[in-house]
């Protein structure tokens, strides 16, 4: 008996030793609380964070009273000003025959209270008795008050935000719509949803997520609107993150949708608060991270990525005949080389035959097939693409059309691809600019070269089967529960007013039935 119960203290004794260490090993520093001794917890202090050459360090005395404070703030994160004129002249102040005449002084000390209500003129004042917390707080911007006598510092908002103007977004021009878009401060970006309008249902939730480096997430849903299975749904995939850092919010798009494997997107980004709020308005639920302007919509399905806000700000007609044409675009990004080369290789029988006799003589002289001719097409094509967006912004552009140009009329010349060849790509290329979103158009141009293997292999009949198998996988998967092809598969016959046609708004008086939002009518 005696031995099992030292091994059970044993066993304790090795848990507690083990957490201790893994405290240790996450934050970097021990655990310790303040003591409310003016030295011994501010050498605790320098202890931990004066290897910072940026942290700053400021001893002084309140007033004339002789109490021992100091304060301690990271240059570059902490708004100067604001401590100097909120915080120092505060406390330095001579108010000496007030605090005597205070109950608040007492033998040399104050109370927590009488300092943050009488006191220190700023308007974010928060207690912490442990260092680790105490610490976190000053290396994202903040200052901590030491005041001798109180077992608790004070932390004080004085964050200040290096942060650019609010710009259109650069991913997302519109000829019709708002100039906005999100910006990497949290708080702005936020802002900017509650500035479309008075709505107080509104609700915003918000985590802290990475463990050494921790950022702010915000979810942002409407209550009356939302489903609460979903909100709950998002909330539990944002807590499962467990990484260090999450730089941008691409990290938790691929750490929350529900097949990895996927080429395509399951979360849609956007830098647009006007698209934010019409997926708030339809039921969705938007993610917003601080440090990137790239907010995150879910549940998404496939046709929502062929659609542009622009789609709504112009009539129906046109509306309708611009998502037609990206839908088209999609079509011809994805099969247009797949198809030259299975015309051309297996079924020239199929060609009419005065443009069958025009692409045989534009092939005349040249040594490779059909594949390897595309391939050197595509490959170049998506080259100079990502070249044109690695460059200098006044480089970019012209270095990608130039050197198309260059490189398709040299290829031609040199008797390398055909002039039919040179048209398949541009058409494809044009075709891919086409797609509002560029994390959509990604898989349509990786796909595109497993359609051209395909169509290498068996022809037409290639072709059909990756088409077929393509379309197996898109009605299997889901975003959040919801299925990526809907409306289309499972039916749902009003859902397809807003599919591949817009219909009028008067006529959209219904909300999406596949995100089960719990009102479904939109008010008029």
């Amino acid at each position: 008996m005696k031995i099992w119960k030292s091994k059970i203290r044993n066993t304790r004794n090795h848990t507690n030793e083990s957490e201790k260490k893994e405290d240790y090993k996450s934050y970097g520093y021990p655990i310790g609380h303040f003591t409310g001794d003016f030295t011994s917890d501010l050498e605790l202090i320098k202890q931990e964070i004066s290897h910072n050459s940026d942290v700053h360090i400021r001893e002084f005395r309140i007033g004339r009273t002789g109490i021992r404070s100091a304060i301690i703030f990271v240059e570059g994160l902490s708004d100067k000003d604001l401590i100097d004129k909120h915080i120092m002249k505060s406390l330095m102040a001579d108010f000496f025959n007030e605090f005597k005449q205070e109950p608040s002084y007492v033998k040399g000390t104050f109370s927590k209270e009488f300092i943050k209500n009488q006191i220190l003129s700023i308007s974010e004042v928060k207690e912490v008795n442990h260092i680790k917390e105490l610490i976190a707080k000053i290396l994202t911007g903040m200052t901590a008050l030491l005041i001798d006598g109180l077992s608790d510092a004070f932390i004080l908002g004085t964050t200040k935000a290096n942060k650019r103007n609010i710009e259109e977004p650069v991913s997302e021009g519109l000829v019709r719509g708002p100039r906005v878009g999100f910006t990497e401060i949290l708080t702005d970006n936020t802002a900017l949803l509650r500035r479309h309008g008075e709505n107080v249902n509104l609700a915003l939730i918000k985590f802290q997520i990475g463990k050494r480096a921790k950022k702010e997430l915000a979810i942002v849903y409407m209550k009356e609107i939302a489903d609460p299975e979903l909100i709950e749904e998002v909330k539990k995939r944002i807590q499962k993150i467990d990484i260090d850092h999450v730089p941008e919010s691409g990290y938790v798009e691929q750490l929350i949708e529900d097949n990895f494997l996927s080429p395509f997107p399951q979360v849609q980004s956007t830098e647009r608060p006007d698209r934010v709020i019409s997926a708030l308005m339809d039921g969705r639920v938007a993610i917003l991270l601080d440090g990137t302007p790239f907010a995150l919509i879910a549940p998404v399905t496939f046709s929502m990525l062929l659609q542009s806000p622009e789609d709504y700000y112009e009539r129906w007609i046109p509306g309708s005949l611009f998502r037609l044409l990206r839908f088209g675009a999609a079509l011809l990004t994805l099969f247009a080389p797949s198809l030259y080369i299975s015309f051309i290789s297996f079924h020239p029988g199929l060609i009419p035959s005065k443009l069958a006799i025009s692409i045989t003589g534009t092939r005349e002289g040249v040594p490779f097939p059909s594949l390897i001719e595309a391939l050197f097409m595509e490959i170049a094509i998506e080259i100079l693409r990502e070249a044109g967006l690695r460059l200098p912004k006044p480089i970019g552009p012209a270095m990608g059309i130039v050197g198309g140009l260059i490189i398709g009329e040299a290829a031609v010349q040199a008797g390398i691809v055909s002039n039919i060849m040179v048209i398949v790509v541009a058409i494809t290329a044009i075709s891919s600019f086409a797609i509002p979103s560029y994390s959509a158009g990604i898989p349509l141009r990786i796909l595109r070269f497993v359609a051209m293997f395909a169509a290498a292999l068996f022809g037409l009949y290639g072709v059909i089967l990756f088409f077929l198998l393509l379309c197996s996988h898109l009605v299997k998967l889901k975003s959040f529960g919801v299925p990526y092809t809907s409306p289309a598969v499972p039916y749902r016959l009003s859902d397809l007013k807003d599919f591949m046609v817009r219909m009028p708004i008067q006529m959209m008086k219904r909300r999406p039935k596949m995100i089960h939002t719990k009102d479904q009518f939109r008010k008029e």
